[in-house]
């Protein structure tokens, strides 16, 4: 059973900017730890609920941390349950694309899916390690040809269209997934930010404002991804994915799913 949601974060938003219209914008202070509710927020997230900032990052990735790892081989049929086709069980959604396409076109050619590290697995250079390489939180399944298009290259808005990509966009050194993705995508990131801090033989994973990252242990551009995270709430599919990993995977939750607003607690 999904953890039961009252979204306040947007609603206050919206309230305010009624209020606003015509007037100077005010400077904004993070949104309250506290805003949303969540089933788990009693049990979880107990340690967590009401801090903000560093303490709020601290207390997540204390929460977070224990997870049980997969191969990188079990992660293809993982994914399979994990990103499901709400509408065809024997498909699966590609991250970025949005297509839905067989579970059994797994693979590397033209045509099939295959398993896009959402953050690039060359920054930081953990490859696909048992750990952050296989972490289910920001694996996702996604065409072979996206994929490659996507490369390394870290996320921002503006380019050009990108084939078959169902509207993501891409330069020369930035990639902007469709609408319907720009949350996942941000939260995905931010999540790898919080779990991997350097503390457990791997790099400290951290979002920046750069788009120029390569093999460093970060992930552009922050500002952008706070936007999409914004713009684009969670998803019954996304809240759905999370509680597949947490129950039948890894036994951990990504917070930014379950507390959109975290996002803005900590950043």
């Amino acid at each position: 059973m999904l953890a039961t949601r009252i979204r306040r974060w947007k609603s206050v938003a919206l309230v305010t900017s009624a209020v606003m219209v015509g007037l100077a914008a005010p400077a904004l202070t993070a949104t309250p730890a506290a805003a949303t509710t969540t089933a788990y927020d009693s049990t979880y997230y107990k340690n967590a609920v009401g801090k903000t900032g560093t303490s709020l990052k601290s207390s997540l990735h204390t929460i977070i941390t224990p997870q049980t790892k997969l191969s990188y081989s079990a992660v293809w049929n993982a994914l399979k349950v994990t990103d499901q086709d709400p509408n065809n069980s024997n498909n699966v959604i590609l991250l970025y694309s949005g297509v839905s396409r067989s579970k059994s076109l797994n693979g590397g050619d033209v045509g099939d899916w295959n398993r896009e590290h959402t953050w690039a697995k060359s920054h930081g250079d953990f490859g696909e390690a048992t750990g952050p390489g296989t972490d289910l939180h920001h694996l996702r399944p996604a065409d072979v040809q996206v994929n490659s298009i996507r490369g390394n290259k870290d996320f921002d808005n503006g380019g050009s269209s990108v084939t078959n990509g169902g509207g993501s966009l891409t330069d020369s050194n930035s990639f902007e997934p469709r609408d319907a993705d720009k949350g996942d995508v941000a939260r995905m990131i931010l999540y790898m930010a919080v779990r991997y801090d350097g503390g457990d033989g791997f790099a400290n994973l951290e979002p920046n404002e750069s788009v120029n990252n390569g093999s460093n242990p970060y992930m552009g551009r922050l500002s952008v991804l706070k936007q999409w995270n914004a713009e684009d709430p969670p998803s019954a599919f996304e809240e759905k994915r999370n509680q597949a990993i947490y129950d039948t995977y890894q036994h951990n939750r990504n917070p930014f799913i379950d507390h959109p607003e975290w996002v803005e607690a900590i950043w």
